[in-house]
């Protein structure tokens, strides 16, 4: 199966740029300055995997007219050389004394101005990924420029993605399908669980993954304690469920949701529990359009696998989904966020099989003008049963 085209033809960053620079002028921004990968790469289509290095800062600045400014470590141009992005300033990094701080604060001035508003995102799920003391040392450098809160505007562009967008969300769906169908080739009774993991990464990989950055395999008699375990050397045994949530890659665009695994037949009460998270999947796709909100999706849900009683430990039943396994909105009773065609998002109701047991399921899912489409497909009721031993 082909991958698709990769990255985005340029339309698609000048069209994002220009989104972000009409909201700039509404919230009276002279520029933006973001620091993160997701941010950075949203506007430049800047990919790689180096940013698992904490040790060089990378930023971009977005004016409120013309093209991103890229201010990064001199490791970094020549990938940076090959997106759209023109303007490239560069240090060797990394420097003790001066981390690229005067540069960045010298880029800052020439394009906002010397009395400038600049904008970072500061509210929930953002990160300043700079050295809090080289942020203070830019606060004073570029004095009496100041830099405020981005008024919500990375958050607001990020959560509708393209058509563009969701088709690479899709790839990713259909890669992990496809692994999720071949885990009867690398588990059953008898085998290890952190064997299983292994293989079981190695398959999305087999079927295109890019790389696999998170991989959740809990297994317990009956259900299981936890949804973020690793894998330890547990041997499956019979009556056992197996759960595995992947978080893998397709040009930088994740997919998230799980399968869960009965090895040999389900006692009656995990069957019953598994065919409770499908209906409450599909009571919440029964109300997923543009105009409900988050909180709607989640009481939907949590009707089926409480009795609306308010959810779990888990604290949510869902999430956005993109550039990062994670995104803006959470499925939680207190988040109004209006649902919008355009959003790609994780229906992940959980559900107490007994005492400390439990079953997840987790869906991907693009909302349309007129509803909801499945983007992983859609499980079967009953639970996938591992019959013979690996």
């Amino acid at each position: 199966m082909s991958a698709g085209t990769r990255g985005f033809p340029l339309q698609e960053y000048r069209t994002r740029v220009a989104r972000a620079q009409t909201a700039m002028a509404a919230a009276g921004l002279d520029a933006l300055l973001l620091t993160s990968e997701p941010d950075v790469r949203y506007f430049s289509g800047f990919l790689t995997r180096f940013w698992e290095s904490p040790t060089r800062p990378w930023f971009l600045v977005v004016p409120a007219s013309g093209d991103p400014v890229a201010v990064i470590p001199s490791i970094g141009a020549s990938l940076m050389a090959q997106t759209w992005i023109q303007d490239i300033r560069s240090w060797r990094s990394p420097d003790l004394e001066d981390d690229g701080v005067s540069l960045l604060a010298d880029t800052l001035r020439e394009v906002a101005g010397e009395r400038a508003r600049i904008g970072l995102p500061m509210g929930a799920e953002t990160s300043l990924r700079m050295p809090l003391a080289d942020f203070k040392r830019l606060e004073a450098a570029l004095s009496p420029v100041a830099l405020v809160g981005d008024a919500g505007i990375l958050r607001a562009l990020r959560i509708v993605k393209s058509p563009a967008e969701i088709a690479k969300i899709e790839t990713a769906c259909r890669i992990a399908d496809r692994a999720f169908a071949r885990v009867g080739e690398i588990a059953g009774a008898g085998a290890r669980l952190d064997e299983v993991a292994r293989r079981f990464q190695m398959l999305c990989l087999e079927e295109g993954a890019d790389w696999v950055p998170y991989l959740a395999c809990p297994c317990g008699p009956d259900g299981y304690f936890d949804v973020i375990s690793p894998a330890d050397g547990h041997v499956f045994a019979p009556g056992d469920v197996l759960m595995l949530d992947t978080g893998l890659v397709h040009d930088g665009y994740f997919c998230d949701f799980d399968r869960n695994f009965s090895i040999s037949a389900p006692s009656r009460d995990v069957r019953a529990a598994h065919r409770r998270l499908l209906e409450a999947v599909d009571a919440a796709m029964e109300i997923a359009r543009p105009g409900v909100s988050a909180a709607d999706l989640f009481h939907a849900m949590d009707a089926i696998v409480t009795g609306g009683q308010g959810g779990s430990d888990t604290g949510r039943l869902g999430h956005g989904l993109g550039t990062q396994l994670t995104e803006w909105p959470s499925l939680i009773p207190q988040d109004r966020t209006r649902i919008e065609a355009g959003m790609v998002l994780t229906l992940e109701p959980g559900i107490e099989v007994s005492p400390g047991r439990i079953l997840v399921h987790e869906e991907n899912i693009v909302i349309e003008a007129d509803g909801a489409r499945f983007l992983s497909t859609r499980a079967d009721p009953e639970i996938l049963c591992l019959e013979r031993s690996a």
